[in-house]
């Protein structure tokens, strides 16, 4: 899979050399990406175009949305990132596809063929995930809490700190097949805001993008409730950990 030359968070300030001469319109994305999906379905291949949720916003739930606002409200993306919202409301993003510490999209461009992106996320250190894993083991109960975004505030200000949750501007690195040296252009914005939309659908590839387990996160919160059930339970001798409601509860964490 070949991508155009590496481009960091600062790059090079420009709009690449084309960008001054035509603009392509949504309609005309939109025309360009039908025509590629008929072409490779001929050849067998088969795209799966991602779109927003409508025109005014990307995602619809708390990761989603988190994604995309945590992306705007850096300096290094906010002036950049509107370029590509023309190409993923016109379907541009013809796929997207999330692995352990990357995510691999296909976008159309002006041209017939579309471009490739490659979006790669630093996982983040040992000792700040441990320490968030602690912050969460007695703020998170259950896995279901954490893939659907209800958990207390404070911790949702945790993953939004400067070594939270969410990568910064320098924890995010990306390329793109396409000949537009900017910083960031077009199609790698389009592929970025995608990334949100896919965790609309999917919460848990944000870990695996991250490399976190989630499932740590809630460890404690388990052990916490284990432990207070046990304690419970030798204070009634007349009951045990292995009574019908006390086995419900335990089961109910899932």
């Amino acid at each position: 899979m070949a991508y155009g030359r590496r481009r960091s968070r600062y790059g090079y300030g420009g709009y690449g050399y084309g960008s001054y001469f035509h603009s392509t319109t949504g309609a005309e994305v939109s025309a360009l990406a039908r025509k590629t999906i008929e072409r490779a379905a001929k050849k067998g291949i088969e795209y799966h175009q991602i779109f927003p949720v409508n025109q005014r916003t990307v995602a619809a739930t708390w990761w989603g949305k988190s994604w995309c606002d945590n992306l705007q409200r850096y300096s290094d993306f906010s002036n950049r990132l509107p370029r590509g919202r023309k190409y993923l409301n016109a379907g541009g993003v013809l796929k997207l596809e999330i692995s352990e510490g990357q995510a691999d999209a296909v976008v159309q461009g002006s041209g017939t063929e579309p471009y490739r992106i490659r979006i790669q996320v630093d996982p983040l250190n040992k000792r700040r995930t441990k320490e968030i894993e602690e912050a969460c083991s007695n703020g998170i109960k259950t896995m279901d809490d954490l893939l659907k975004g209800r958990f207390p505030d404070e911790l949702k200000h945790l993953f939004f700190a400067p070594d939270g949750l969410f990568p910064r501007p320098g924890e995010i690195h990306f390329s793109c097949s396409c000949p537009d040296y900017a910083s960031m252009c077009k199609h790698v914005a389009a592929a970025m805001y995608a990334v949100g939309i896919i965790l609309d659908q999917n919460p848990s590839r944000f870990f695996l993008l991250r490399g976190i387990q989630a499932d740590k996160l809630i460890a404690g919160a388990l052990d916490n409730r284990v432990d207070r059930m046990l304690k419970n339970a030798r204070k009634k001798s007349s009951r045990t950990i292995g009574d019908e409601e006390e086995v419900a509860a335990l089961f109910g964490l899932f």
